[in-house]
Parts: structure tokens; sequence; C-alpha cells
């Protein structure tokens, strides 16, 4: 039953999808962290004839009201290629934000659980914006820094409130920051030439024959994520949507691909940290912010690595190894100082023992929630 004084409305109009997009501009006017995305880059992420992911999904956006007023918003989430793959009712919640009001955010929980139940699905899971190929996980520690670019943030009080409604953790996801070294230990230097030895090579990637470079992505992303908690193939749609949003923030010196001959092995993706331009754009899209976005671009010394991954019959021959050393390599030579690992599964001791060797440090945790419904 919702509190007096509070009401749920589902978003229908463009005035109310508009009141969704900007209400964290809102909510953290006053938080020094927050990295407003662009208003345009939202509109079409929730457009439904321009992003794939509504292809095989069904989204409902709601809006919180309290006294009159915009508290808080969410959505419901029912992906039929989750539940395809992993024969699971599990339905999700995504782009949740809420005053500091628990009968605000309850008002909101419910309502998608309503929503899902009634659609059939056995659990509620998330904050997921909208799968593990977009941003997800919940902030439960690394408050005192800015978000890079694809990560999320939120206010310390959210964690309290969702775990009073009852969600208890899923899955725990970490990231690491590194200083970027001037030389990687011994170990994975001789790891990495025993790759070379084995007819492996790295090279960055193509932009001129981007497509072909996207499709051998794929090949490497569906091998290696395949076993991942939480991992949805993409489909042919996504990838092509994906990899036009992704073309223009590329650096091809530290996006690089693994081959044997001409075949794909693994992937590595990193991308500058273009929150540093977020920022000074303030989430406008202008020629002043288009001005600002140009010059700031330059100024970025942080990297992301978002995507490492190696087909499951070449793992353990040294190709991760091979693929940190160049990558590094072209960080350094274009001046880049700090990256971060993220996202990396709570029980992916492997890669953490990597990341570990190189002198990476846990600096932030993300938790995914789930309720039985």
């Amino acid at each position: 039953m919702i509190a007096e004084g509070i009401r749920i409305i589902e978003v229908k109009t463009q005035k109310e999808l508009d009141d969704f997009i900007k209400f964290p501009y809102f909510l953290y006017s006053d938080n020094l962290f927050y990295i407003p995305p662009l208003i345009r880059e939202m509109k079409k992420k929730f457009c439904r004839t321009k992003n794939p992911f509504f292809k095989h999904a069904d989204v409902r956006f709601f809006l919180a009201f309290k006294n009159g007023k915009t508290a808080g918003r969410i959505t419901s989430i029912i992906n039929y290629k989750h539940i395809e793959f992993h024969n699971e009712k599990a339905g999700f919640f995504g782009f949740f934000e809420s005053i500091n009001d628990q009968k605000v955010a309850f008002a909101l929980f419910d309502t998608v659980s309503e929503s899902l139940k009634n659609a059939g699905m056995k659990i509620m899971r998330g904050p997921m914006s909208f799968s593990t190929n977009d941003e997800c996980g919940l902030l439960i520690e690394g408050f005192e820094t800015y978000p890079m670019i694809m990560t999320s943030y939120n206010p310390t009080y959210y964690r309290e409130i969702i775990e009073t409604y009852g969600m208890e953790k899923a899955k725990d996801l970490f990231s690491y920051i590194i200083d970027i070294p001037d030389k990687l230990p011994e170990k994975i230097e001789r790891a990495a030439e025993i790759a070379t030895k084995r007819g492996i090579h790295v090279r960055p990637i193509n932009i001129k024959k981007f497509d072909e470079d996207m499709e051998k992505f794929r090949t490497v992303y569906n091998s290696a994520w395949e076993k991942n908690w939480g991992f949805i193939p993409l489909t042919d749609e996504e990838l092509t949507y994906l990899g036009n949003d992704l073309k223009p923030l590329l650096v091809p010196d530290i996006t690089l691909i693994a081959e044997k001959g001409n075949e794909p092995v693994g992937f590595m993706g990193i991308l500058p940290d273009y929150n540093f331009v977020l920022k000074q754009m303030k989430g406008r899209f202008n020629l002043i912010s288009i001005m600002k976005g140009i010059y700031y671009s330059k100024k970025i010394k942080d990297l992301r690595l978002l995507l490492l991954g190696i087909r499951t019959e070449f793992r353990q021959k040294g190709v991760d190894a091979l693929l940190f050393r160049e990558g590094f390599k072209g960080a350094k030579k274009r001046g880049y100082k700090r990256a971060e690992f993220s996202w990396i599964l709570e029980d992916n001791i492997p890669v953490q023992k990597l990341v570990e060797m190189i002198k990476g440090r846990l600096y932030k945790k993300y938790r995914i929630y789930e309720k039985i419904l």
C-alpha cells in the first residue's frame, strides 16, 4: 500500500520521460562526485525505436511524486534474452533514483515487484540499466572518488533502503585502480613471450575495418564471457548499436585484438575516462559545451579497462599477459597515468590475482541485489 502523499505514475508522455531523465540532475545538484550524462544520449538510450534492447525486452518507466514534487524514478525490465539464456524467470529493476525517503523508495520497489510478478517473474534483481552489457550494480564502497566512464554512482543511503526493503546480495563487482607502470612484473613478461612463441600476436583495432573487427570482438565476447554470471549474448543489432556508440571514443593503441593467424583469440577494450569531459559539459550539448568537450578531451589522464576476454580454448597460454603488455605500452606512449579495471566479479580470482600482480588496488565495490517475488 502506497503511503499517503506519495503517488506513482507510469511514464507515458514525452514530458514525463523528460522528467524521468532530468530527475538525477536535481537529486545530485549538490553532489561533488556525480557526473551527469548527456541528456541527448539518455534520450537515445530510452528510445524504443533506436535502442535494439527494446526488441527483446519489456521495459516500463515509473516516476514517484511526494506532495506533488518529483521524488524518484525506476524501471521494471523483463529481458527475454536473459530468460531464454539462463532459463530463469528473473526480472530486473534499473535506473533507480530516490530522495532520502524510505516510503518513496519502497513505493517504487513495490510498483516494480508487482509489475514483474504480474508478468510471471519469480525474482527481482538489480540495479541493471538495462543489463550486464550496460551499467549495473549499486555502489557500496568508494564514494570518495569520481566514477569513471560507463560506471554508476549513487548516494550512500541507497544501500540501507534496498537492504531494509528485503533485498539480498546476488553478486558483488569489484573495481581496481592502478598507476600505469613503466615495466610489468617479470612473470607477466615471460607469459607474454610464451604467447608470442605460440604464434599469437596483438594488434590495434582497425577503425577503417571497424565492422570486421567488431565481428571478431563478438566471436571473442560470446566465447570468453559465456560462463560469466549474468552474461547475455549480444544480438547483431546490439553489436552494431554498441559499435556506433563506442567508435568515436576508441583509441586504437589501447583497444587491442589478439589473433593466431587471422583468428581472433582475445580482446582488450580500454577507453579514456570521458567522464572527465562530461563533468565539464554538465549534461548539455551545445556549442559552448562541445568546445569544452574538445578542450578537456585532450587532458584526460585516466583510462578504464572495461573488457578483457580470452576465448576458452586459448586460456592459460599467456594471451592476457600479452594484451596487458601491449595495452600498457600504448597507454604509456599516449601519456595516460592511471587505469581502472572494472567490473571484475567477486569470484573471478584469476583476474583479481593478475591485476594485484601489477599492483592494482581494490578501491570500489558494487552490488547487485535480488529478492524472491
